[in-house]
């Protein structure tokens, strides 16, 4: 673990899922259950739960489509705890020509950026996923 919790997060689901991995294991913080969430409603996540009481874990199940391959094909982190970059409503664009998402923490929770768009809100750019 280094000092950047969601890029560990999302490196970490990438990874399982490339080496065919059923669940991904992670200490469990509100902000990860948070970006995990959005990223089952979103469809690149098949299950999220927090597991265990002294000390709480995440567990993730990962997505998988019908030929066996990962639904994550890549994730970018864009803002790191050395640089944050903040986005307005205008300026998230759709990612890979609409194929991926942009995740975005707003005041509103976490968002695609297709919900930013529509709610009109801004906020700080977590990563690319597609």
């Amino acid at each position: 673990m280094v000092n950047d919790p969601i890029g560990d997060l999302i490196v970490q689901i990438k990874n399982a899922g490339l080496i065919g991995k059923d669940f991904v294991e992670l200490p469990h913080s509100r902000h990860k259950h948070d970006v995990a969430a959005k990223l089952k409603d979103m469809g690149y996540v098949s299950d999220v739960e927090k597991v265990g009481k002294d000390k709480p874990a995440l567990k993730i199940a990962i997505a998988y489509n019908e030929d066996g391959s990962p639904k994550i094909t890549d994730v970018k982190r864009v803002s790191k705890p050395g640089r944050r970059l903040y986005t307005g409503a205008k300026d998230a664009h759709p990612v890979k020509y609409g194929t991926g998402s942009l995740i975005i923490s707003t005041p509103k929770g976490i968002l695609s950026d297709s919900e930013v768009r529509r709610d009109r809100v801004g906020g700080e750019m977590l990563f690319k996923i597609w």
